[in-house]
């Protein structure tokens, strides 16, 4: 199973690797969402979409739809 964006849970952080350019919309290009990108799912709206996201500073949100487009990579925290 590929992590993507819509399976973060709260306050986990990853890397974006990759999505298909043609599914993601130009603006959340342009704000930053980009592979080697760093994201952080800040909070998760109360039926579930949109989510709001950190990404490498920017605070923005998506929608499910596109969160499950964006795959990435776990950030292991050292607790």
């Amino acid at each position: 199973m590929q992590n993507t964006i819509h399976t973060l849970k709260k306050g986990e952080k990853a890397i974006i690797k990759d999505f298909d350019i043609d599914l993601i919309p130009l603006k959340l290009l342009e704000m930053g969402c980009l592979p080697g990108s760093f994201v952080e799912l800040l909070q998760i709206a109360p039926f579930g979409d949109p989510l709001y996201l950190d990404i490498n500073g920017s605070h923005v949100a998506i929608r499910v739809e596109t969160a499950r487009e964006i795959e990435v990579e776990l950030i292991k925290s050292n607790l």
